[in-house]
């Protein structure tokens, strides 16, 4: 994390239901609803990506993967991606 610009630039690492490791890169305020994140935080730390559940939870959940949007923060992948298939453990309601 770095402080230029500021509030500060920081990547996100999840892992989504098939097993595969994606980066977000957003401001770090976009991340901090447990925590301020600053360059002298002890990392890894945990943090929250704002989502929309795309259908019905519920129906979805039924098959053990639920699909995600980033987008009501605008949070992607540096390719531009921002919905992904997670397990429903991976979410908070």
């Amino acid at each position: 994390m770095h402080d230029e610009p500021f509030p500060g630039i920081i990547e996100v690492q999840f892992v989504d239901a098939p097993g595969r490791r994606w980066s977000l890169i957003d401001k770090s305020s976009i991340f901090a609803r447990f925590a301020e994140l600053t360059p002298e935080s002890v990392y890894p730390v945990k943090v929250t990506v704002a989502c929309e559940v795309q259908g019905d939870i519920e129906a979805t959940a039924g098959d053990g993967v639920v699909t995600i949007s980033t987008s009501p923060d605008g949070v992607t992948t540096p390719d531009g991606r921002d919905t992904f298939a997670v397990n429903p453990s991976q979410l908070i309601l």
